[in-house]
């Protein structure tokens, strides 16, 4: 039986337990995304915490990838010498990092020289706010993927993941509700995932057989004409046959209401976590490749659960570790004691202030 704190491999990368810190924008790099003091403090802290592996925050590829202010990027020969160190301190305390990859798409902030882009042209009131991408746009964003990942070899991350979840460039077009174009990237779903297999694809070519590489797609997008689990699962298999090494689930985007992926209020029943069991079980009938779930924990016995009854091979957690950067440690260590998060989403207010991310409750 799995056990979380059991020492596993994905591809050959070392992991000592079980637990992923699921990829948190931290809003700690300095404005033109490179590396700072504060961000390699805040990865030192989870690395000696215990996580088994820590996914970065997004790190857009290109600059017109940009999804906020001071948002790590991996766009640039120019940020290797930060991103060295950030790995080094990961290393010398312990723990293994990976670098989420990531493009904005229509929800980027405009900077860079091309604008937001996305799927299709979005006007508000008659002017255009997002372009469509071109078929030479997408080609110059899935070789930017390709230079970001080999990037991060050379800075000796341990591993790379994909961005194709929560409403993000690669998430829109494979949305039905975002994705209405009618060339090869749009309409059927083998079109609207096309972009995601061909951004694998490259990465693959960039960084060899023997770098892991892994997603992050939604369970479903909870959105009238979203991404359906059924098509989840169907991406899922796609990815699988051509090598990916393992996908993390997650679920909804920023306009899906209540179903948005860090939901408020879900921190006074364990019945309230585990957002995607239901997704989770349906993989795992027809996908072998390893499965991190994130979504909504916050108790021992709920990791624990998922983990020995097979739903899924690793649990994520975010907004816990901001609260409590050493809660895996305090598992391991004995006290089984929930964790102390109370998932009011006011860490994400603090992104905007100098202080970056931080548990505005516990501060208070």
């Amino acid at each position: 039986m799995p056990v979380l704190f059991e020492p596993t491999a994905i591809n050959g990368m070392q992991m000592k337990n079980r637990f992923v810190r699921s990829a948190t924008y931290e809003a700690m790099a300095a404005k033109d995304g490179t590396v700072t003091d504060q961000l390699l403090a805040t990865m030192a802290e989870l690395a000696s915490g215990g996580v088994g592996l820590i996914m970065t925050g997004h790190s857009n590829v290109t600059r017109e990838g940009q999804a906020g202010g001071r948002q790590m990027g991996i766009y640039a020969d120019t940020m290797i010498d930060g991103l060295k160190k950030l790995t080094a301190t990961v290393h010398e305390n312990g723990g293994v990092v990976a670098v989420q990859l990531a493009h904005a798409g229509l929800r980027s902030i405009g900077t860079g020289e091309y604008g937001p882009l996305g799927p299709c042209n979005i006007f508000e009131d008659g002017v255009k706010k997002v372009s469509a991408m071109t078929e030479s746009d997408i080609k110059r964003t899935i070789s930017a993927f390709g230079d970001a990942a080999e990037r991060a070899v050379k800075c000796g991350f341990d591993a790379v993941q994909i961005h194709a979840a929560h409403g993000y460039l690669l998430s829109q077009f494979l949305a039905p509700c975002s994705n209405k174009r009618s060339d090869n990237y749009g309409g059927k779903l083998e079109n609207r995932a096309r972009f995601l297999v061909e951004v694998y694809r490259e990465i693959r070519r960039k960084v060899g057989p023997s770098c892991p590489v892994m997603a992050k797609i939604n369970s479903e997008d909870f959105l009238e004409e979203g991404f359906t689990v059924e098509e989840m699962i169907e991406v899922a298999r796609m990815l699988e046959k051509l090598g990916l090494d393992a996908i993390e689930m997650s679920g909804g985007t920023f306009a899906s209401g209540p179903f948005i992926p860090s939901r408020i209020g879900t921190s006074t029943a364990e019945a309230k976590e585990v957002y995607y069991r239901e997704a989770a079980r349906a993989f795992k009938k027809e996908i072998t490749i390893p499965l991190i779930l994130v979504g909504g924990f916050l108790s021992f016995a709920s990791a624990e659960g998922v983990v020995t009854t097979g739903l899924a091979d690793y649990v994520a957690l975010s907004r816990p570790l901001v609260r409590e950067p050493h809660l895996i440690q305090r598992w391991e260590h004995g006290d089984r004691t929930k964790a102390s998060c109370i998932s009011c989403n006011k860490c994400f207010a603090t992104l905007f202030t100098e202080e970056a991310l931080h548990c505005a409750a516990e501060k208070r």
